[in-house]
């Protein structure tokens, strides 16, 4: 069975983001970039909500083609391009896009399916609501949470709709120069 691993980045108190949705707080370098990258190599599916993937296909599908474009942005372009995309979207329809399933209701019925078939890793980056979907029916087997040195007091809650506890083991715990903690919990 493929598993789901959830990638997010999370402040020390743990807030995805600001309480209007601010990112602004989030640190991303070069090393860790180059470590998400490991992630990606063992992936052949992007989960995303609609709003994320909507900010990811602005970017990603051409960011190789900029003539200023980093290792980074031309590795994460080339993997994003070659993955299948499944967004959970009530709003999006399916034939406008290629390489996309959009998932509407039966998140958990349409997840398992996913998961049984053949391949890599799904790999979600970002997506809080959709996080808080897939913890519901605890669908996650692997947390990758980048913690920020940052404290916001209020915000977008990483942890949401849990409705039993969830024992995890810790991975991996990985400090980067910048003060970002990388932690990888397993179910």
């Amino acid at each position: 069975m493929r598993k789901l691993i959830l990638c997010m980045h999370v402040s020390v108190d743990g807030f995805v983001a600001g309480p209007n949705g601010e990112m602004d707080w989030i640190h991303v370098d070069d090393e860790i970039f180059d470590y998400a990258g490991y992630m990606t190599d063992d992936a052949d599916t992007a989960l995303y909500g609609r709003v994320t993937y909507q900010m990811m296909d602005n970017y990603w599908p051409t960011a190789a083609d900029n003539p200023n474009a980093s290792k980074h942005d031309i590795q994460h372009s080339t993997w994003y391009n070659s993955v299948e995309k499944v967004v959970f979207s009530k709003t999006l329809s399916e034939s406008k896009l290629n390489n996309i399933r959009i998932i509407s209701d039966d998140i958990n019925d349409e997840i398992q399916k996913i998961k049984n078939r053949n391949g890599k890793n799904i790999l979600m980056f970002g997506s809080a609501t959709a996080a808080h979907s897939l913890m519901q029916y605890n669908l996650i087997h692997e947390y990758w949470l980048f913690v920020n040195p940052v404290l916001l007091g209020e915000g977008i809650p990483l942890f949401k709709n849990v409705n039993d506890k969830i024992a995890l083991k810790l991975g991996e715990a990985r400090a980067f120069a910048s003060g970002v903690v990388g932690l990888n919990y397993k179910k």
